[in-house]
């Protein structure tokens, strides 16, 4: 496990670095521009002083690897400094282009302070509109600014990368959310299968071993009811072994109460209000199972996608309906509603999934009908 572990948060390092790397491209205008505007070792300086920007770049923790792996704030800001100081060296040499370079610093901006990095973007976009102009010697008009891209493209990339921080945060908060609910659930489930196997098997094994020692103490002298004995003693022992095993099987099925249960804790720690019925038993006991896996992946959806403050789940017979009131669209079906459709036919029944009225998302699962029950 440990293993596979380490191999997923390599793979995860290594698609972090594609990207950055894709990102660092966009300074090739930059070399282009130390070309034309510097000369000699003027250059060489503007080339060496956009090399060691692009290393600090692909180096530097972003909060992403700094909410999975604890990297220190003080490493961040130590190259936050020095990719803050090679922008402004770099002005002489790239003049106007060099501000492509604040487009980087704009997404590092974002992605560690979120909406208070507002006052530093809206500062690196009007320098980046004015500074160029305020320069004689760049011969950049207020009109050619405008027209260059970078004025845009920071305010851009702040704004995408702000949405790419927050959908990151919240992905976070609901694994720690799952894995604190997943840990109380199995902790509960411990004492549950203790008890159990205490109420079940300490009177059959009390009572294999008086009947056993009374069949011992009869052997010599009634075989018949020794033999008789014996025989129940069998019986008790495959009674207990079928129980023990009924006992483990239960542990492992999904449960309609169970996931009720389960998802009110996690809603509640999504800050989405619940309605959930109390009781399950107008459901035929037949779809329970089935049940309890639509409303684990419906709730899930929803604490992930929709944004929504509240939901409601409504059970009968033979459907379940989970409704939220979020923003009515979901993210692309993944394998979590594709393995759910793939159930719902298996059992015979249907299921619909799409915009709620007047606003939200509704799923909704129907099964086959009991003989004589109502849907």
């Amino acid at each position: 496990m440990a293993t596979g572990s380490g191999s997923r948060t390599g793979f995860r390092g290594y698609r972090l670095l594609a990207a950055r790397s894709v990102v660092v491209a966009y300074l090739f205008y930059v070399v282009q521009a130390i070309g034309q505007d510097s000369v000699g070792a003027g250059a060489v300086a503007g080339y060496a002083i956009l090399a060691a920007f692009a290393l600090c770049w692909l180096v530097i923790p972003l909060p992403t690897s700094l909410l999975i792996s604890g990297v220190p704030a003080r490493r961040f800001w130590a190259l936050y400094a020095v990719m803050a100081g090679l922008f402004v060296a770099e002005l002489p040499f790239a003049h106007a282009l060099a501000f492509i370079m604040a487009v980087l610093l704009t997404i590092t901006t974002v992605a560690r302070l979120g909406i208070r990095s507002v006052p530093v973007v809206l500062a690196l976009t009007t320098a980046a509109l004015l500074v160029p102009v305020a320069i004689p010697s760049w011969h950049v008009s207020l009109t050619t600014s405008w027209d260059d891209a970078t004025p845009v493209a920071i305010p851009v990339a702040a704004l995408m990368t702000f949405v790419v921080h927050r959908t990151l945060v919240s992905q976070h908060a609901l694994a720690e959310a799952r894995a604190d609910l997943a840990c109380l659930a199995a902790e509960n489930e411990r004492f549950r299968i203790a008890r159990d196997l205490h109420d079940l098997l300490g009177h059959s094994l009390t009572t294999i071993t008086v009947k056993a020692g009374l069949a011992a103490r009869l052997g010599p002298s009634e075989h018949d009811r020794a033999a008789r004995e014996m025989a129940e003693v069998e019986h008790l022992t495959r009674q207990a072994l079928d129980e023990v095993r009924a006992a483990v099987a239960s542990y492992r099925v999904v449960t309609l109460a169970g996931e009720l249960a389960t998802g009110r804790q996690l809603l509640r720690a999504a800050g989405i209000t619940a309605d959930f019925p109390r009781a399950v038993d107008d459901v035929d006991p037949a779809h329970q199972e089935l049940f309890g896996w639509v409303l684990r992946e419906g709730l899930t959806n929803i604490v992930r996608h929709s944004h929504a403050t509240a939901c409601a789940v409504r059970l009968s017979a033979s459907a379940i309906e989970i409704t939220d009131n979020g923003v009515g669209v979901t993210a692309p079906a993944g394998n979590g509603l594709n393995g759910l459709r793939e159930r719902v036919t298996a059992a015979g029944g249907s299921i619909e999934a799409g915009p709620a009225r007047p606003s939200g998302w509704r799923l909704r699962v129907s099964l086959l009908p009991a003989a004589g029950g109502a849907t």
